[in-house]
């Protein structure tokens, strides 16, 4: 479900920051794997944006990441926010109704509820989905996460590693700039701004002291540009203090991020656009 806590709960299981998280729903646009590795087992999770009811062809391509996920999943882990009661879409209640491998229901923020509210939501979904296996927990929190990964590791199918080495996700430093990039985006613009925006790493230069990174910010119409930017490029500089900043903590190092902003009119619905950026 959109804003239920996946990505928290993915950061929280890992120790990792696989993931960027926001209050706002929809902040995870791509499937994203990270990786947990034991002396004896590993766990890739697969990190899957929300289920949404389309309203562009972007949000028909995230659907479709989570469907990728069902199919290819031997454990999965639905995510229910139990503070925030929201229709289940019906596709996805039969997605899940027809999994054959183990269901783990995560009932996330559930310290938000209460001991006589985590009963009732804990009954309601042991009585819904009898084979499942039920979590309490809170992510943020990292209430009832070790049981959950537990009970993972005891389900796990024997099988070899499916990544070598101590990497603790498939996606490149490139996609985790633009991310940064976007989470802030999601902290410092209103409204529609956010979901119309898609950010594009054009060059990314490593060097001893410093990498010099170059992006284009992508936005859907004209208006939206000049939102963007600011009054004399206030919120451009704005966001490009703090993105930097953040990316400068994740590389150890010094950063000269460059920002460019361009209209891509309505790439949302573009299947050419959606290509060139990754969602195809």
């Amino acid at each position: 479900m959109p804003n239920a806590g996946k990505s928290t709960l993915v950061n929280a299981l890992t120790g990792q920051r696989v993931s960027i998280t926001h209050a706002r729903a929809q902040t995870t646009r791509h499937r994203i794997m990270g990786i947990l590795n034991g002396d004896d087992f590993q766990i890739v999770f697969s990190d899957t944006p929300g289920y949404t009811k389309p309203a562009y062809r972007l949000h028909e391509q995230m659907n479709q990441k989570v469907e990728e996920a069902i199919k290819d999943a031997d454990i999965l882990i639905w995510v229910v926010d139990v503070y925030e009661v929201r229709e289940i879409n019906p596709h996805l209640l039969k997605r899940i109704s027809l999994f054959n491998g183990n269901l783990f229901i995560v009932l996330n923020k559930i310290d938000l509820i209460g001991q006589e509210g985590s009963v009732e939501k804990i009954t309601e979904y042991k009585n819904s989905f009898p084979k499942a296996h039920i979590f309490p927990v809170s992510a943020a929190n990292r209430f009832g996460l070790e049981a959950l990964k537990e009970t993972i590791i005891q389900h796990l199918p024997e099988h070899p590693r499916y990544f070598e080495g101590d990497d603790f996700t498939d996606r490149s430093m490139r996609f985790y700039v633009s991310e940064i990039i976007r989470r802030n985006i999601l902290s410092y613009y209103a409204k529609e701004i956010p979901y119309a925006v898609e950010v594009v790493v054009k060059e990314y230069q490593e060097e001893p002291e410093i990498d010099k990174i170059h992006c284009d910010i992508v936005v859907s119409r004209d208006s939206q540009k000049g939102i963007i930017l600011g009054e004399a490029g206030k919120a451009i500089k704005k966001l490009g203090i703090h993105a930097r900043r953040e990316i400068e903590q994740m590389t150890g190092k010094k950063v000269f991020l460059k920002l460019f902003v361009r209209v891509d009119k309505n790439w949302r619905d573009n299947s050419d656009a959606m290509k060139t950026y990754g969602y195809e």
